[in-house]
């Protein structure tokens, strides 16, 4: 079946059709209104580690052509080396997501580290057998090791944003945010099976606004109970939503279940802008209350702050 091509900078036939006869359409109206600048997240599993994928099947095809024992450690070496490539996948995605976060708790498994382990045994095995022996053997899985870890790097091995604050509120934060990330990715693998692009660029667009209150929340952990409902209920009614829509859409295309979808989008959208408001405006009334007390504190102790003398 064609499909119309769509994207960032495609125009909207409604809205197009609107400006030229001056009318308002609904769609227009609603982009004109909230404007979500979608943040479009690059898929962190680049080249590189696709490619740890596809070398572990010379020795798996070549296991086929050896005897009994050179089959063993050709199939030992394929499995040592696919495992090295999932662990420096889920790595790499587990760094990603660290990264992305101002608060987040270290990988339990540090998944790079293992596969530079994974690595350099699959190697070394690999040169068991050669005319220099272990030692051969032994420097294959060394510089396989070392290389690995210079190509990929090492896991986080530390918490980031835990300083000074309450271990407890930041332990709650970090796991709320998670679990928010979790289910918007559920978001999004399932509204790929409705196929259609431009609902899939609504969800980013409401993605983005969930993300900027999971950002405001990071910022001050004590608002975490403040948005609980959004990141709990709200957000699992929207997953659940969205895979009820995709699955439906997908066999149907019942227009009416893509307008009901995309409204629902709209109302939970304003809400989730509303509630990201009303926490930054809270700190920032946070932020002008600690200033003025510290001021009469210092007028009261005759500090002035246009005597730099006595600042």
């Amino acid at each position: 079946m064609a499909r119309r091509f769509g994207g960032q900078y495609s125009p909207d036939p409604e809205a197009r059709e609107a400006l030229n006869t001056g009318a308002t359409s609904p769609a227009a109206t609603g982009s004109a209104r909230k404007a979500p600048v979608p943040m479009k997240r690059v898929n962190p599993v680049g080249a590189r580690v696709n490619l740890l994928f596809i070398l572990p099947f010379l020795w798996a095809f070549s296991a086929f052509f050896r005897d009994p024992a050179g089959m063993i450690q050709h199939l030992g070496v394929f499995a040592l080396l696919i495992l090295a490539a999932w662990l420096t996948r889920e790595g790499v995605i587990a760094q990603d997501a660290y990264a992305q976060r101002r608060i987040a708790r270290r990988p339990a498994i540090p998944r790079k580290i293992f596969a530079s382990v994974a690595t350099g045994l699959g190697l070394g095995l690999a040169g068991f057998g050669t005319e220099g022996g272990l030692y051969v053997s032994a420097i294959f899985g060394v510089v396989g090791a070392v290389l690995h870890s210079a190509s990929f790097g090492f896991d986080p091995l530390s918490d980031k944003g835990m300083e000074g604050i309450d271990e407890f509120q930041t332990e709650r934060v970090a796991r709320a945010v998670e679990g928010a990330e979790e289910q918007l990715a559920a978001m999004s693998d399932a509204i790929k099976r409705a196929k259609d692009r431009k609902v899939e660029a609504r969800l980013v667009g409401f993605q983005t606004h969930v993300r900027s209150l999971l950002r405001a929340v990071e910022n001050d952990p004590a608002q975490l109970s403040a948005a609980r409902r959004y990141l709990g209920i709200y957000l699992r009614g929207a997953r659940d939503a969205t895979v009820k829509f995709a699955d439906l859409y997908g066999r149907t295309r019942d227009a009416e279940a893509r307008a009901d979808y995309i409204a629902l989008l709209d109302d939970l959208e304003e809400n989730f802008m509303l509630r990201t408001e009303t926490l930054i405006d809270s700190d920032r009334q946070q932020l002008e209350i600690e200033i003025d007390v510290l001021q009469e504190r210092l007028e009261r102790e005759g500090v002035r702050p246009t005597d730099p003398d006595k600042i």
